[in-house]
């Protein structure tokens, strides 16, 4: 039948040919011209998310000059996230574990690991500065006072105050006060019971005269560090109640840690020993945060001017990094016998923390 068809058009015969060729070459064509466009869709979604020029699966004949002006996608290969990829083609990565994304460079804000909980006028800027040197650990630098303050401001608000960390780096903060609130255990513990927790503790009479001499420079009308230290001096009852005296009873304040975290959880840094070996005791820290010993010996020198070791220049900083002036101020001269009626204040509180956490800090 399409023979006769065909045969009785006579001389259109060739021109409805070529017409009938024509369409089956334009569909075809366009067929696959859809098909590109199709199998290029994912690329193109992302293209347009990231700002990225638009392209299209390579063209053949047929669909050449339609997609001429089209710049061609990457051949296919490893994925984005992968280190092969191409770095003009692979987005940003999102870090897991977090609400917040960042990218590889800056990281991103995690609630801390690892806290300086205590305590005041004992060493703990000094562990903070030295700590900071090292790569696997980023710390905020002020005081953020979130569990004994701030509480109420929430999580999100106390993560966003944290610098920005890889997955592999420990974020850390400090604030003294932690160790002598009440409520801070419990409030830590819900946030992360597995938190680490650093205590730097110092010979509690020597402390209290410290913290004194900074508030004395701050209040110069404040009454004698005798006057403060005593309920009655000449049948020698100390005033526990004066927050400098409260301080330096470690072994009362550390009864509230222990309902919450166990004692492998804590690590207690002698602050007399951080000044006569300072990698010594940086170098427990870090065993203890469970990272390698990077800060050595190598990374201090002693002031003699200001009486405690600074960190030498680093290939960041050029000059040598001391605390500031208001560290190793000169002590108020304080009466000896006053000294002494604290000491036997402090020493059955000083035997029970010895026992407790299995160290003689010797300071007796």
């Amino acid at each position: 039948m399409a023979y006769r068809v065909l045969g009785r058009a006579g001389p259109a015969q060739p021109r409805r040919a070529r017409r009938l060729l024509f369409a089956f070459t334009l569909s075809l064509s366009c067929t696959y011209l859809c098909y590109s466009f199709l199998c290029c869709c994912d690329d193109l979604g992302r293209s347009r998310l990231l700002g990225a020029p638009r392209c299209l699966r390579g063209p053949r004949a047929g669909a050449q000059k339609l997609l001429q002006k089209s710049r061609p996608c990457d051949p296919p290969g490893p994925t984005p996230s992968e280190p092969s990829a191409p770095a003009a083609a692979a987005p940003a990565p999102r870090l897991s574990g977090s609400n917040h994304s960042g990218s590889p460079k800056l990281g991103t804000k995690r609630l801390p690991q690892a806290l300086i909980v205590g305590v005041k006028k004992g060493g703990t800027r000094a562990v903070l500065e030295f700590i900071r040197v090292h790569p696997d650990v980023r710390a905020l630098g002020t005081e953020p006072h979130f569990f004994d303050r701030n509480y109420g401001r929430g999580l999100d608000w106390y993560r966003s105050l944290m610098p920005r960390t890889l997955e592999t780096q420990i974020t850390l903060e400090k604030t003294p006060s932690y160790f002598v609130t009440q409520e801070a255990p419990r409030r830590i513990f819900n946030m992360s019971r597995d938190t680490k927790l650093i205590v730097v503790v110092r010979n509690p009479v020597t402390r209290a005269i410290s913290d004194y001499t900074q508030t004395l420079s701050k209040k110069p009308d404040i009454p004698t560090f005798e006057g403060l230290s005593f309920r009655n001096r000449s049948l020698g009852l100390v005033d526990a109640s004066w927050n400098a005296i409260r301080i330096g009873m470690y072994a009362l304040h550390l009864e509230s840690w222990l309902r919450y975290f166990p004692l492998a959880q804590i690590h207690f840094v002698s602050g007399e020993r951080l000044i006569t070996d300072p990698a010594g005791e940086m170098g427990r820290v870090q065993d203890f945060l469970g990272i390698k010993r990077f800060i050595t010996d190598k990374h201090f020198y002693f002031n003699k001017t200001k009486g405690f070791p600074c960190l030498k220049k680093t290939q960041s900083s050029l000059l040598p990094r001391c605390l500031g002036k208001s560290k190793g101020r000169t002590h108020v001269q304080i009466d000896p016998e006053v000294i002494d009626q604290l000491r036997e204040f402090y020493r059955p509180y000083n035997i029970k923390f010895y026992e407790t956490v299995g160290q003689d800090f010797r300071w007796e």
